[in-house]
């Protein structure tokens, strides 16, 4: 079936796109960037191996009426104009220094879990998208949420620290981290 475009949402801004809008070719993370300003959402590998092009999208789930499933999408190697229906969350839209900051970003920053920021965002949003699936999640399945998400520079201990500090058997040397 040939498209006639895509009707999506970006952090709740409406996108309308008709054929001939942009190249079928043009990824979502290029459309974020290129497009929309939206530049948190990083191209590294191009090839969906590395995690830092991460977002949240909800998709319409057709087996529930009204449904949607929550995924993680590597948005290099997702076409825009495959995103029809969906609503995308990206790691502007999740929250900001200036509009406050949503609690896995601040987790990330407490535990001092950057370096360079690069990788940072994609982290962000693949835990987003894991968490709101699994929100009991024990520490061993949130390490292993991140198996696709590569840091090129902290190590992964204090990025693990923070984001296992949200699992269901967090202990309490970990959720005690944090005192504010």
């Amino acid at each position: 079936t040939i498209s006639s475009g895509a009707h999506f949402f970006v952090n709740d801004q409406e996108i309308k796109l008709k054929n001939g809008d942009i190249s079928p070719t043009m990824s979502l993370a290029r459309f974020l960037r290129s497009n929309l300003g939206l530049t948190g959402t990083k191209i590294m590998c191009n090839q969906a191996g590395c995690g830092a092009c991460i977002v949240t999208a909800y998709v319409p789930d057709l087996t529930v009426k009204g449904g949607h499933k929550v995924l993680s999408v590597n948005s290099c190697v997702t076409p825009v104009l495959s995103c029809d229906g969906w609503h995308i969350r990206t790691v502007e839209g999740l929250g900001s220094q200036k509009n406050g900051m949503h609690p896995i970003q601040a987790r990330l920053s407490g535990f001092h879990g950057t370096q360079c920021g690069f990788c940072s965002p994609g982290m962000i949003m693949q835990m987003n998208s894991f968490l709101e699936q699994n929100p009991k999640a024990s520490m061993k399945e949130i390490e292993h949420a991140l198996d696709g998400n590569i840091c090129r520079c902290t190590g992964y201990r204090p990025i693990h620290d923070a984001f296992k500090s949200f699992a269901a058997d967090a202990s309490e040397a970990i959720t005690k981290t944090l005192t504010d």
